[in-house]
């Protein structure tokens, strides 16, 4: 079979076939796992605050630690979810390494408004979520992004799980607010 081919027959396997394939040698497979989840792996990390030189290099990073691991993997949840949560645990083991990150409810949040609709409708989801404090939005990409519960949010951070709830809860607050329809304007004007 030829190399397109074979790229075709890959295309129709689910993700758990794939893996099971990968753990048995299959670098082709595994390839495939890449192409199909590598953009949603780097978009989570810059979501939750990392540069894109960053996303790439954490998500290469988190494919090469999946690939090692992929044995591990038994299709219990998604395979992206899986290769989320190894990518979110590299970006937060980078920043405490940097130590420059706090989670002490100190963050600042911009005040500039900002559009999160383009004309046809779409939102911006990395837009609004460049809104929340560090904090929020670092809490809110891990347990929504990364499928991370927010106990294990709490023991990645080394941080109280009521502050972790505290997180999620003012940063999606903010987001409904942000994401309504009318860009959370409504309650900001004068009605007359």
């Amino acid at each position: 079979m030829g190399a397109s081919q074979t790229d075709r027959a890959l295309h129709g396997l689910h993700d758990v076939e794939l893996a099971a394939l990968a753990a048995a040698g299959g670098r082709r497979e595994f390839g495939e796992l890449v192409r199909r989840h590598g953009s949603a792996v780097r978009a989570l990390l810059r979501r939750m605050g990392a540069d894109a030189a960053a996303a790439d290099d954490l998500a290469q990073d988190a494919f090469l630690q999946a690939f090692e691991a992929i044995a591990e993997f038994r299709g219990e949840g998604t395979f992206a979810g899986w290769v989320k949560r190894i990518a979110a645990r590299l970006y937060l083991k980078r920043r405490q390494k940097e130590a420059r990150f706090v989670l002490d409810g100190q963050d600042h949040e911009p005040d500039q408004p900002v559009g999160f609709a383009d004309a046809a409708g779409r939102i911006d989801l990395d837009g609004a979520l460049k809104l929340l404090s560090p904090a929020e939005r670092l809490c809110v990409s891990l347990c929504y992004g990364a499928g991370l519960s927010h106990a294990e949010v709490a023991e990645t951070l080394n941080t109280p799980l009521g502050t972790v709830k505290s997180h999620v809860r003012r940063g999606l607050d903010k987001l409904r607010e942000r994401l309504a329809p009318d860009g959370g304007q409504a309650g900001s004007r004068a009605h007359g």
